[in-house]
């Protein structure tokens, strides 16, 4: 995120997008699908849609989200999607994929880094923070469990407190 900031024009979308992408697990097309009638900044709400016939959730946002995409609204052209291309249109996944490899190296990654990456973390990170799989399962989305015990498998707390009085 901090190497988006410092890209120029764009830094603050860019950063946003990534923020976004990985505090609610999006993938690169929900990411850039979103459209301002799916944020309630004023209640702090995100309508997630979810593609792959994911089932769709409402998240709650943090104040850091929502004064960026307050920001963002403010600083970029009318547009129905949250994020916009130079051109006024809908950024793509495809687009965002190279942004987020191009970023990845400029903030010195030794490996090429993917958008989908940002997913991955979000579920780690949901998992090792002690959520339990069946949330974890709602916050991604996932119809089939199977795709979510990945995270919680490898969570480092999985077994802390099972047998405290």
């Amino acid at each position: 995120m901090e190497a988006a900031r410092k890209r120029g024009r764009y830094g603050h979308r860019d950063s946003t997008m990534i923020l976004l992408a990985y505090r609610h697990g999006l993938r690169a097309s929900e990411l850039c699908d979103l459209q301002w009638h799916q944020v309630e900044i004023n209640t702090g709400r995100l309508h997630v849609r979810r593609s792959k016939k994911g089932t769709p959730s409402v998240h709650p946002m943090q104040g850091d989200e929502i004064r960026a995409l307050r920001r963002l609204q403010r600083e970029q052209e009318a547009s129905p999607y949250v994020f916009t291309s130079e051109r006024g249109g809908p950024m793509s996944a495809k687009s965002f994929g190279t942004l987020f490899e191009r970023l990845g190296r400029r903030a010195g990654m030794p490996f090429t880094i993917f958008p989908h990456m940002l997913r991955h973390a979000c579920g780690y990170a949901l998992a090792n923070a002690g959520h339990d799989t069946r949330a974890l399962q709602a916050w991604l989305g996932h119809k089939n469990i199977q795709h979510t015990v990945r995270y919680t498998e490898l969570a480092p707390d999985r077994f802390k407190n099972f047998w405290r009085d």
